[in-house]
């Protein structure tokens, strides 16, 4: 494999070296809307096939600098709320107009940047991968960005411990197998708690795009499932103008209060954007347990963004701050009244079933418990795509920095239970080498550095270490009028190295800490030195046909490479905001899978649909499974916390999603949505075979999930009001038999419908003043009492028996929302 990454760099070292200057020709264009004839602001011209692109100015009007070579190249151009285009340049035209279609919902011409070397049309992609729009987001209001982008994702769901804590999981795989990137950067925050959520400004998100199966080709190990790409709101030229505007946001559930308020600027050249947010709530309820004890948060979020455009690209320059203050539920319960209870003791002295029941001004407050979750996620990062030669060069370098405390002593409240420090810089270079023969070529390298450290805690689930992780690729891709072939190899390498690990009771506190040699007297070497490399292949290969300009045929195939987590291999401890003692295994092996994908696409002028089905083996997939004893009684290592050990089978999953879009062209304004999304997840190792519920069923398997939705937009033009859509949707979710019920790990979960319901539109208020934009929406209209099988609140119990039947916490009831959009200026 040394001479892979020999010959990679010297195809990116040859095509820098070697590439010849390329002269620029300069185009130019205005975007109207084709029923007003009104310019089309901020809309995005991109050059297909590249990672150039350009926004219209407030006035539709834009300016592309583009390669003055012979190749056929086209523009596509897309908007929120408008039907995208595809217009060819002409060798000899160097300006255009534009006209788009207004529309409430489409799937085509869709442009997509992750997982690919330069953007393609969605339909020519051969990945199965889905675009969420900005407009999407917008007209959503959920609890977090991930539940905003699981409403709109099917295939994508989210594993929850509460409204602000939903972790990404892709056709049934999530943790460490799905990468979530924010503006290209993988986001790096312990991600292998079950309880430690996504770090970013859920009001900050432009737009999304979700790849649905193996991605290690782009960006190596922990996207063996997939990727879910957030890209921020960019910089824009508004020449030279300051705009400002706001978004108020109030949920009335767990009383959320929402605030948000962003300043932009900018010309042809630099741009720049800066955002501050606060989101805090309290306890949520539902009618079954009332309101629901230490799941309230408060989080403060800043962002700053710079760009720079030139005649050969462009840089991106971004810095973000996160705060969050975050409730840990433990679903400890007066046995009798099944009222929340609270911890008062020690780990040792707790009596659990005897605790003090929770105030109902406790219940309803902000404040948050003193058991709560401490988490700060700085970010300073840089994107940049120029010209070099006739092909391109994209760069990527950013820091991050991860600290995380979850306090889970009462008698010590000021005392840290787990507290630790994550550092990442993550680097990426790739260089898109001039198209030849209709072959696109690209070569690349990327990777990243990680060091953690255990600081002044109490508790210790994994050790110190470091990582240090690279990999190189090379992907090609051949279009030739209707069929376009893609594929690539990529090789990773990845070393985690950690010294050895001692702890010892202080006296003085009574609580363990963390001891160095030569003081290591007393102490137990809890984490030995570690120094484990890993390597793995991954490759890929696929094609997509067009039968016409409407139907289209995708299949691809790809071996995807996962390294084990540092909480697979080498935990040993109790993660106090989980509540489990996890335990991991050093002898585990890489993971490996093979997936294959085919789907169709078809887009009429009234109808969307889209197929997808697939098919994915898993060699030495790792998973939790709750230790028991040899009586088949739970193993309690700390009172009041499970104790899970990581194991190491072979799995398979598969299923289909589908989509289907209906919106008449004669009938302006209306859409009527629906998609269906099964999974099947089976522990394929032999001594499960047939064992059914005892070992065969892989964990957090979504059940059948059904979402059809309608939405009109009211052919409104008043002075005050305009842009009115009324919208209702229901989401059945069925009944899950196929669980991880060994050890009583899981359970069956009861099938259940959600209803929802909104209405969102624009109010003006003055001549030549900008719109409100509000959005009112209902979810879980009829208060239904619900478990989820992806919430892991429905295992937060301490009995075996209720008064009222019901075991487990239950999700959200009615919640309305009301968020406000106001534009400034």
């Amino acid at each position: 494999m040394k001479s892979f990454f020999f010959l990679i760099s010297l195809g990116l070292m040859g095509g820098l070296a070697y590439a010849q200057p390329s002269p620029n020709r300069v185009i130019s264009g205005s975007v109207i809307d084709a029923d007003n004839r009104k310019a089309v602001p901020f809309g995005t011209i991109s050059l297909l096939g590249q990672r150039k692109g350009a926004l219209t100015n407030a006035r539709g009007q834009f300016t592309l600098s583009i390669p003055a070579d012979s190749l056929t190249r086209q523009l596509v151009i897309s908007c929120v709320g408008y039907q995208s285009d595809t217009i060819q340049i002409e060798p000899a035209t160097d300006s255009y107009a534009v006209t788009l279609l207004p529309v409430t919902n489409t799937l085509n011409e869709v442009v997509v940047t992750t997982g690919v070397t330069r953007s393609t049309l969605l339909r020519q992609n051969p990945v199965a991968i889905l675009a969420i729009s900005h407009r999407a987001i917008e007209s959503t209001a959920n609890s977090n960005i991930i539940d905003v982008l699981v409403k709109n994702a099917p295939g994508l769901t989210a594993v929850k411990t509460g409204p602000n804590i939903s972790k990404p999981f892709i056709r049934g795989l999530g943790y460490n197998r799905v990468l979530t990137l924010y503006d290209g950067v993988r986001q790096e925050g312990q991600q292998w708690g079950d309880e430690h959520g996504v770090e970013v400004d859920n009001y900050n998100i432009d737009r999304a795009e979700v790849i649905k199966g193996p991605a290690s080709l782009m960006y190596g190990s922990d996207a063996l499932a997939g990727v879910v790409s957030m890209m921020p709101i960019y910089p824009k030229n508004t020449e030279g103008k300051l705009k400002v505007s706001a978004t108020t946001e109030y949920q009335s559930n767990n009383r959320l209060l929402g605030e948000s308020i962003s300043l932009m600027s900018g010309n042809s050249r630099w741009a720049w954007n800066l955002r501050g947010s606060i989101r805090a709530a309290t306890n949520y309820q539902n009618k079954i347990d009332g309101r629901v004890y230490n799941t309230g948060f408060s989080e403060r979020t800043a962002t700053a963004m710079l760009g720079y455009t030139g005649q050969r690209g462009y840089s991106r320059f971004g810095a973000s701050l996160y705060d969050n203050l975050q409730g840990i539920p433990d679903g400890s319960r007066d046995s009798l009244t099944r009222q929340f209870t609270r911890q008062v003791a020690e780990s040792d002295a707790d009596d659990i079933k005897n605790r003090p029941i929770v105030p109902a001004s406790e219940l309803t407050s902000y404040r948050l418990s003193p058991l709560h979750q401490h988490i700060q996620h700085y970010r300073i990062h840089t994107n940049n795509h120029y010209e070099v030669g006739k092909g391109d060069l994209d760069f990527l370098l950013a820091f991050q920095q991860n600290v995380r405390r979850e306090y889970n002593h009462p008698t010590r409240t000021d005392q840290a239970g787990l507290y630790v420090r994550l550092n990442t810089l993550n680097y990426g270079l790739r260089y898109n080498l001039p198209t030849l023969a209709n072959i696109s070529a690209s070569v690349g390298v990327n990777g990243m550095y990680q060091a953690n450290k255990n600081k002044a805690g109490t508790d210790f689930p994994i050790p110190d270490y470091t990582l240090f992780d690279v990999g190189s690729f090379v992907f090609l891709k051949w279009q030739v009028e209707k069929l376009t072939l893609s594929g690539g190899l990529r090789y990773d390498q990845r070393q985690l190295r950690g010294d050895d690990f001692y702890v010892r009771t202080n006296p003085r506190t009574g609580f363990d800490e963390k001891v160095a040699l030569p003081d290591t007297a007393g102490a137990t070497l809890q984490f030995p030195r570690l120094k484990q490399p890993f390597t793995g292949v991954s490759m890929s290969a696929g094609l997509t046909y067009e039968f016409s300009d409407k139907l289209a045929l995708k299949a691809n195939i790809a071996r995807g490479y996962r390294a084990p987590s540092i909480t697979e291999i080498a935990s040993n401890g109790l993660d106090p905001g989980a509540h489990i003692v996890y335990i991991g295994n050093r002898n585990f092996k890489p993971e490996f899978s093979l997936q294959e994908d085919i789907g169709l696409t078809l887009t009429l002028p009234d109808v969307n649909l889209g197929v997808s089905v697939f098919n994915n083996y898993i060699q030495n997939y790792i998973y939790l499974a709750q230790l028991v004893d040899d009586q088949g009684d739970p193993v309690v290592i700390v009172p009041g916390n499970r104790t899970y050990q990581y194991q190491q089978s072979s799995a398979q999953l598969y299923g289909f999603e589908t989509q289907l879009s209906v919106h008449p062209t004669g009938w302006r304004g209306f859409s009527f949505d629906n998609s269906v999304a099964l999974v099947y997840g089976y522990n394929r190792g032999n001594i499960y075979s047939d064992a059914g519920v005892n070992g065969e069923y892989l964990p957090f398997i979504p059940p059948l999930r059904v979402s059809t939705g309608l939405s009109q937009t009211l052919p409104l033009r008043r002075r005050w009001l305009s842009d009115v859509t009324v919208k209702a949707d229901v989401e059945y979710n069925a009944r899950q038999d196929r669980y991880l019920g060994l050890n009583n790990t899981e359970t069956a979960t009861a099938g259940f419908t959600l209803v929802n319901a909104g209405v969102d539109g624009q109010i003006h208020l003055g001549q030549n003043r900008p719109a409100l934009r509000v959005l009112l929406q209902v979810n879980n209209v009829f208060d239904v009492a619900y478990q989820s099988n992806l919430s892991r609140l429905k295992y937060f119990e301490y009995f075996s028996e209720s008064p009222n039947g019901r075991l487990g916490i239950y999700g959200m009831g009615r919640n309305i929302c009301l968020k406000i959009t106001l534009p400034f200026s």
